[in-house]
């Protein structure tokens, strides 16, 4: 910081500059030419300068990787503490359907609306401690999985049809934040323009986008977000591709992610097509028990006082449940609806009016995801009840004379129809 705030001395003219004549000494000429009264020391001196600059690039080359491993160790240090996602007191709506979201990213995300203040940003930021670990090729900057095709990148598939052999690693699921005030470029990409037209190669910049891939992309506040990345949100959620164009040239990476949003229904209505992308939609409500509203506000006392104890004093719970959410994960594909069920789902979206058939897929997807988190290979009608408020309150058309929830009309024609 000394070095960026000192004064810079100013610069002076070319015509002004003169350049002193350096004598001539046998340490100062250039390798293979040797001094007339140090013939005879020609080779050792020439050693001598080779091993001094082995051991200056050797030295340098120490002090990189230390350099380096001490940068990644003050990242790791300075990263801020994250509220653990199991001392979040009450809110379970919300909770249960981030971590269903997690078990079967298909269900197409969730966005959460609710009051100011009611820890909605805290418990999707709480959720990265869970996030289970995925396979990803080494180097791709889209997280490409070496077992799906459709989720390579164009360069990656390129290899794998060569038969290149693909560097595997594990990483946790990421999750990436998009700020309201982002530009197109940053979320999207770039293209370097003038690389292509000199050396005629593709040099692309991933975006946010590509940097969400197989992961989670955060926005909060997302009513307030510009329409220009709605539609660019719109059209990687459709296709699961982001293509970028710019001036003839066209790049084209998979961009498939968990959309998670959340914002406060006074500050703006969202858009119904983004809402629509979303798979659940979770409603919070400020907690009125005296007793959980003191339990909360000690919670967040404790860790404000003591981040790093507070969160070890929770590490034996954010374990199991990581534990849990691994299994049901693994367990998933095994897990069964009966016809009857499915036929039911459907009949209860029909007589709701609802629009096209999202509803019945996410609905479908949500049961077994549920059934999987309780360790069960079969859905009930339990299961259903718990999940169908949230995957089709957001679907329904808004009658402006009817007083009453929507998830409450949910509620109300699911047991209509299953009993």
């Amino acid at each position: 910081m000394a070095g960026l705030l000192a004064p810079s001395s100013p610069a002076l003219p070319a015509s002004r500059i003169r350049t002193l004549p350096t004598p001539l000494s046998p340490t100062s000429l250039p390798a293979g030419i040797c001094h007339r009264r140090n013939l005879n020391g020609c080779a050792r001196t020439a050693h001598k300068h080779r091993a001094r600059r082995s051991l200056v690039s050797s030295a340098a080359a120490t002090e990189l990787t230390s350099a380096e491993e001490g940068k990644k160790l003050m990242i790791g240090e300075s990263q801020r503490p994250v509220f653990p996602f199991s001392a979040i007191v009450g809110q379970d709506e919300m909770k249960l359907c981030l971590l269903l979201n997690v078990i079967d990213p298909k269900i197409g995300g969730v966005m959460i609306m609710g009051d100011r203040g009611t820890g909605k940003s805290t418990t999707v930021r709480s959720l990265v401690d869970l996030l289970p670990e995925i396979k990803v090729v080494v180097g791709d900057p889209f997280n490409s999985d070496p077992e799906d095709p459709e989720s390579m990148s164009m360069d990656v598939r390129e290899r794998a049809a060569r038969g290149d052999p693909l560097p595997v690693a594990a990483t946790k699921i990421t999750m990436v934040d998009l700020p309201l005030g982002a530009t197109e470029d940053r979320v999207c990409g770039t293209i370097d323009i003038e690389k292509a037209l000199t050396e005629g190669v593709k040099a692309f910049e991933p975006g946010l986008l590509a940097k969400a891939n197989r992961g989670i992309l955060y926005v909060d506040e997302v009513n307030l977000l510009d329409d220009h990345l709605v539609d660019v949100l719109l059209d990687s959620a459709a296709s699961g591709w982001n293509t970028v164009e710019r001036e003839g040239i066209s790049i084209s990476h998979p961009a498939r992610f968990i959309l998670i949003g959340s914002g406060n229904p006074e500050e703006g209505e969202l858009r119904p097509q983004l809402l629509d992308r979303f798979g659940m939609h979770a409603q919070v409500g400020t907690v009125r028990d005296a007793e959980l509203r003191v339990k909360i506000v000690e919670e967040r006392a404790r860790f404000d006082r003591d981040p790093k104890g507070f969160r070890e004093s929770y590490r034996a719970e954010q374990e199991k449940l990581q534990q849990q959410i691994a299994s049901a994960r693994s367990s998933l594909a095994s897990v069964q609806i009966d016809r009857d069920l499915r036929v039911k789902i459907s009949k209860v979206c029909a007589e709701l009016n609802v629009d096209g058939l999202r509803g019945d897929i996410v609905t479908n997807r949500a049961a077994k995801a549920l059934a999987a988190l309780k360790g069960r290979d079969k859905v009930t009608a339990e299961d259903i009840a718990t999940v169908i408020p949230n995957c089709l309150r957001h679907r329904l058309r808004k009658d402006p004379l009817e007083s009453i929830d929507s998830g409450l009309l949910v509620i109300e024609k699911f047991y209509e129809v299953f009993t």
